[in-house]
């Protein structure tokens, strides 16, 4: 659109009504649909057409064109969009497997050693558990073993000591020590067994003699001619014994 015609100060607008007046150096503002565009030099032709101007200070209408303005006032009349705002969404992981690139095969080579060496712990810890188990048992077995053969050289004594007992002998201070000594190897687990009546077991009880008897209704020991000697649950010595079957 064009702008109207403006009245201007003849003592500003370097024209008078007789000829022309030198250019001013100052810079012109050109208004256009009410923006503030830029400013530009006078030229002389506009200061020539100071002869034409009416008296009442009316000047013609001039126009400066420059690209770049007229560029920046287009931007600034476009009207801003009205749309919901743009929001741009997350990235997403990209699987390198899925597109065969070369992190996605570094990836599943990693994977697969991580798999592997786990596999290899797992394996070194059952290993480790089951050495444990196995070293605790023998020495276990061990221990055992060893007390067993201090228990076994000790077994004589305590024959000496239980015929003793059946002969009166286990009084006064002697019978002290002989009660003392038994309690000290029980602390080791050693248990005596075999007695009188009870029935005849070939695990645990040896047979030297061997007889018939109306009072009994099985395989009974009706005599204890040495007491065996139990090791926990480890059969240290077998009782000798006399052995009565029904009639």
């Amino acid at each position: 659109m064009t702008e109207k015609p403006r009245a201007v100060d003849p003592d500003t607008s370097g024209s008078t009504p007789g000829g022309s007046a030198p250019a001013d150096d100052g810079p012109r503002v050109v208004i256009r649909d009410n923006r503030k565009l830029g400013k530009t030099e006078e030229t002389p032709a506009a200061a020539d057409a100071g002869a034409d101007v009416p008296a009442e200070g009316l000047v013609e209408e001039s126009e400066v064109v420059v690209d770049e303005i007229e560029a920046e006032a287009t931007t600034l009349d476009d009207p801003a969009p009205t749309g919901p705002p743009v929001v741009d969404a997350p990235a997403q992981p990209v699987d390198g497997s899925a597109t065969g690139s070369p992190l996605g095969a570094e990836l599943e080579a990693l994977r697969a050693e991580l798999d592997e060496r786990t596999r290899d712990l797992q394996r070194v810890s059952a290993e480790y558990a089951n050495y444990r188990k196995r070293v605790d048992r023998d020495r276990g077995v061990v221990q055992e073993q060893a007390t067993g053969s201090v228990l076994a050289a000790l077994l004589p004594i305590l024959d000496d000591l239980d015929r003793a007992r059946e002969h009166g002998d286990l009084v006064g201070p002697f019978g002290t020590v002989a009660e003392q000594l038994t309690t000290a190897l029980g602390k080791f687990g050693l248990t005596p067994f075999g007695e009188q009546g009870d029935p005849f077991d070939p695990t645990r009880h040896e047979a030297v003699a061997h007889q018939t008897s109306p009072d009994v209704d099985e395989p009974t020991c009706v005599q204890v001619m040495r007491r065996g000697y139990l090791l926990g649950e480890r059969l240290l010595r077998p009782a000798m014994v006399a052995v009565a079957d029904p009639e």
